[in-house]
């Protein structure tokens, strides 16, 4: 046979393939799903990301006509829910509902992961941003984002801050304060948020970022005091306490948050994709989750397959940049 015969037999077969694809792809998409799905969530039940995955996938099955499945597979900071997920067969029926440090931060802090979040994910929903509140030990003379920055650069090496874990937001956000202020503050990690916080009611550490679900009622209490909030947004439970850049403290590590979001394994078909994100923006948008995620202290997001990726290509430099600041590295 003629080379350019075969060649052209390979394009006309390939082209086939495609249409073949593309025709079956509204099909596809009406006959997902056909059996429950799992949805994987890499931290233990109780918390915030199981909490919003059961309201989340309690509206999922509504909708879709299957059950939704959750599946708390906790450890290792997400890891090993979310690398189950990656090693998934790429169908739609294994899905997980984690953080931004299992889909994007841990890939710069652990040496070894067993799996690449943007090689072996695929992005489907952006659902909430988990802003931070800045509190402090009432003890502490500083009520706004300026006055703490010079409090903290006049008294180095005298403060602590807190967070709970390594790596996680609050450690980086209060290792990018001490760096930038010359302050040689101390880091504490905890091994959760409740412990921080009681510790920081005591006068054990002076400052940390935390949730407003646990800052809130101690902030009313007067026992903790709230100088701002991460993001780009006011919270809508402390909507009297500004966020740190309505104050001036315009560096990109105070204007970012933490989010929930929901991925898929790579491979997954793109119709598939686009129903449990149409699917998920519908859930979002009924005021009954919407009241339980504000309760929370979670902003829900009005998001896409191409808005998250947008989202995490203009955030991965940040993160990646405060993590190496910071100086954290783990096996």
């Amino acid at each position: 046979m003629p080379i350019h015969d075969f060649t052209r037999r390979r394009c006309l077969a390939a082209a086939a393939s495609a249409i073949a694809l593309c025709a079956g792809a509204p099909a596809l998409a009406q006959t997902y799903p056909a059996k429950p799905i799992k949805m994987v969530v890499p931290f233990a039940a109780g918390g915030g990301t199981d909490v919003l995955a059961r309201v989340i996938g309690e509206k999922l099955a509504a909708s879709m006509g299957q059950p939704v499945v959750i599946d708390n597979k906790p450890g290792a900071a997400g890891i090993i829910g979310t690398d189950a997920v990656a090693k998934a067969a790429p169908d739609g029926y294994t899905i997980v509902m984690s953080l931004s440090n299992a889909l994007l931060t841990n890939q710069f802090l652990y040496e070894k992961l067993p799996y690449h979040p943007e090689r072996d994910l695929t992005l489907v929903y952006q659902v909430a941003m988990g802003p931070l509140v800045l509190v402090t030990h009432p003890s502490v003379p500083a009520s706004t984002g300026p006055e703490l920055l010079k409090y903290v650069a006049a008294n180095k090496g005298k403060l602590a801050y807190g967070s709970y874990g390594l790596g996680a937001y609050p450690h980086l956000a209060g290792a990018h304060m001490s760096a930038t202020q010359n302050a040689d503050m101390n880091h504490v990690a905890y091994k959760g948020e409740a412990p921080m916080i009681a510790d920081l009611i005591g006068g054990q550490i002076q400052m940390a970022y935390a949730s407003s679900l646990q800052a809130k009622p101690q902030i009313e209490a007067g026992k903790l005091k709230a100088i701002g909030v991460t993001g780009e947004r006011r919270l809508s439970s402390l909507p009297n306490v500004p966020t740190l850049a309505e104050q001036g403290l315009k560096d990109e590590a105070y204007r970012l948050t933490g989010w929930l979001a929901v991925a898929v394994p790579a491979k997954t078909p793109g119709p598939i994709v686009k129903r449990l994100a149409d699917e998920i923006r519908k859930a979002t948008q009924q005021p009954d989750v919407q009241q339980k995620v504000a309760a929370m202290g979670f902003e829900l997001k009005d998001s896409s397959p191409e808005a998250f990726a947008a989202e995490y290509k203009k955030e991965r430099p940040v993160w990646e940049k405060l993590i190496k600041q910071s100086g954290a590295k783990l096996e």
